[in-house]
């Protein structure tokens, strides 16, 4: 398991704020079509939302744009892979997972075909657009497919690295990018790697796993939970697929209490592939926090984060109402998120 170098990576209430991830693609993107000839970028007619329309600044050459038919553009991109091009697909996560999935799965994942999914505006925060525009099973979806690898960033630095490493690297990638700014959790110093996952604050009282822009608030919440005596190791996993049994593993043992949250639904995210490893390989008691069994709604974004119990002050609440339970009473009802409503 990949540790960050001193463990605790911030002091608490740190946490600088930071640039949105759509914005480090544009820039990340422009600059690697800089280095690399064979870098495109297409864009599903959403590029001043997802940071595409500063690659179609930077290189109206290498950007496609492919208008609001997702499902055509993934099979652009497919055979566009097919002659040595590296395309990088830029679309909202619920129309290129959702609407395109079929194309995903046949054009793309099946031969193993090298093309790099931007799924933005991923999660809650959306800017007001509502359910339809919210999609909390992009993880849970791509994370089942054969030879595709799942990538979450957490903040600004990580987000950069984690472009650079998915188009660098071959095979189909799917990357988790989110609308709002975001703290920064990372020092420039921080090197990121496909795979292993990153324990960024260590304690015995309980395990706190993460992924994606989430993994900040979790951060935070931890260091609430500290002001009240209850000290949380805190695991952020970047890469959902392949996911670092090891590491959670070796994450969960610290405390033997594991709470996974994300930015997602409950079902088939991030907290079902934990609990898919801890059942067969560390079993112990696991409690999904995220969204539960709904579609989103319209909302500013700290009403809904409150809402839906994700804001750091939330987490911390639940987290340690949890832990005053006694063990008999940490039931599997617990970990549905069924009292999410």
């Amino acid at each position: 398991m990949a540790v960050h170098p001193g463990k605790v990576v911030h002091p608490a209430g740190a946490l600088r704020p930071g640039k949105a991830a759509r914005v480090v693609f544009g820039e990340t993107m422009s600059d690697l079509a800089d280095e690399d000839p064979r870098v495109l970028v297409l864009d599903a007619d959403v590029g001043v939302s997802t940071g595409a329309a500063a690659f179609e600044a930077a290189h109206p050459d290498r950007f496609l744009q492919m208008g609001i038919a997702e499902q055509g553009m993934l099979g652009a991109a497919a055979g566009l892979a097919t002659l040595g091009f590296v395309p990088v697909v830029s679309a909202f996560s619920c129309f290129a997972v959702g609407r395109a999935f079929d194309s995903i799965r046949v054009l793309i994942a099946q031969p193993a075909l090298s093309v790099k999914i931007a799924g933005g505006y991923a999660g809650l925060l959306t800017g007001m657009t509502g359910k339809t525009h919210q999609m909390f099973d992009d993880v849970a979806i791509m994370r089942t497919l054969p030879n595709v690898s799942v990538l979450a960033p957490a903040d600004e630095v990580e987000t950069a690295q984690a472009i650079r490493a998915m188009v660098a690297c071959d095979g189909p990638f799917y990357i988790q990018l989110t609308r709002e700014a975001s703290p920064v959790l990372f020092a420039a110093d921080y090197r990121f790697e496909i795979g292993p996952a990153v324990r960024v604050r260590d304690g015995s009282d309980v395990t706190l796993v993460s992924t994606g822009v989430q993994t900040t608030r979790v951060y935070q919440a931890a260091e609430i939970l500290a002001s009240r005596g209850i000290e949380a190791t805190v695991l952020h996993v970047p890469t959902i697929k392949p996911i670092d049994e090891d590491g959670i593993v070796e994450a969960a043992s610290a405390s033997g209490l594991v709470v996974v949250v994300e930015e997602q639904s409950v079902l088939g995210g991030l907290g079902g592939a934990v609990a898919e490893v801890l059942s067969s390989r560390y079993p112990v008691p696991v409690r999904r926090l995220g969204l539960p069994d709904i579609y989103g709604e319209s909302g500013p974004n700290e009403a809904l984060l409150d809402k839906y119990r994700l804001s750091a002050g939330a987490v911390a609440e639940d987290v340690q109402a949890w832990l005053r339970q006694p063990p008999a009473r940490r039931t599997p009802a617990d970990l549905e998120g069924a009292d999410r409503r």
